[in-house]
């Protein structure tokens, strides 16, 4: 289904679509940041109860503080520590928009975009974006797809690109989850386990240090469920320093595999994130700070809700030991993400 949302201020029409699979589970997604806007999923009761953060209108996504809520950003996802780096010789500046840090693609990122649908059904869409040469300050026209599909109670989140010219890409989305719904407790509330062994640890500027440590005896060991609450509460020096959780968690394997389980007890709803992707960023949500009004006017708090970005490593343009995120011509940029919604 799709459905007018609103308008861009220049007067850009945005759509909603909604997507629905045969268990109940509801999924809208605008065309403005490609952005999840909302995911129902049925409480049993008849009713369906709403496990994403996000806005009711037009004028919250296109606020220059957004915190990104469920948007595709890119096109490098996370953080390029001094907003430049440099690729087969000569150094990009690209925009710093987080103090002299690129984070998720700068100012005018791809979640501030209206997105070309290309193709639509029942139980999918498929959304196209054309970056231009010198976009941001990043080389190469950069061609983007995401793909959304809903089956029983699994979301596919897909991303494809190709360049003509080298360049960088990372893309993930940006969903704030709270599997207890707008009154369920936020990051408090849920249990969280992520199958990684390291983590890396950042800076005072929240970007990497450039090397892994182990998650072992810190509060970022999180390969059993764990309660969140007092993880995101330590005095561990990293978890303070980003005042709670805000960082990429390195994930062994390749292909296809599960990299995080996020429960509510309380309600007995869980999210199992599986992914092709070698790290997931988890973020508590640490910087809501009540002054900005999400869906219904209700005031996003610190820790409303969490964060877990399948993406590339942040910063690996300017890392040589972190896995490459070089794209070029003639290749295909490609990233699969699963949720998977019980209860």
């Amino acid at each position: 289904m799709r459905r007018h949302f609103g308008s861009m201020p220049g007067g850009e029409p945005v759509s909603a679509f909604t997507l629905a699979s045969e268990t109940g589970l509801e999924l809208t997604v605008l065309d403005l940041g490609a952005t999840v806007q909302s995911i129902r999923l049925p409480n049993g009761e008849g009713r369906s109860v709403e496990v994403v953060l996000g806005y009711d209108d037009v004028a919250g996504y296109v606020s220059p503080t957004n915190p990104y809520l469920g948007a595709t950003v890119g096109r490098y996802a996370n953080r390029i520590a001094g907003a430049s780096f440099t690729l087969d010789g000569v150094t990009y500046a690209v925009s710093a928009n987080e103090g002299p840090t690129c984070l998720h693609g700068g100012v005018d990122g791809f979640h501030a975009r209206v997105w070309t649908v290309t193709d639509h059904g029942p139980d999918s869409l498929t959304l196209e974006l054309v970056s231009p040469d010198g976009d941001q300050g990043f080389p190469g026209q950069l061609t983007a797809r995401a793909t959304y599909v809903v089956a029983g109670g699994d979301v596919s989140v897909d991303y494809e690109a190709t360049c003509d010219a080298p360049t960088v890409v990372s893309l993930t989305n940006h969903a704030y989850f709270a599997l207890g719904g707008p009154d369920g407790g936020g990051v408090d509330a849920h249990v969280l386990s992520v199958q990684a062994d390291e983590y890396l640890p950042v800076t005072t500027a929240s970007t990497p240090e450039g090397r892994t440590e182990p998650v072992a005896e810190t509060p970022l060991d999180l390969r059993t469920p764990a309660p969140l609450g007092p993880r995101v509460r330590s005095a561990h020096p990293q978890v303070a320093r980003v005042v709670g959780i805000d960082h990429t968690f390195v994930l062994g394997g390749s292909g296809t595999r599960t990299a995080a389980r996020l429960e509510h007890p309380a309600t007995g709803r869980a999210l199992e994130v599986d992914t092709d992707q070698p790290s997931i960023q988890v973020y508590t949500g640490n910087r809501l700070d009540g002054t900005l009004a999400g869906r219904e006017g209700r005031l996003l708090r610190q820790g409303d809700g969490i964060c877990l970005e399948t993406q590339q490593y942040p910063d690996a343009p300017n890392q040589p030991s972190f896995p490459s995120a070089v794209l070029r011509p003639g290749e295909t940029y490609r990233s699969h993400t699963r949720w998977t919604f019980s209860s």
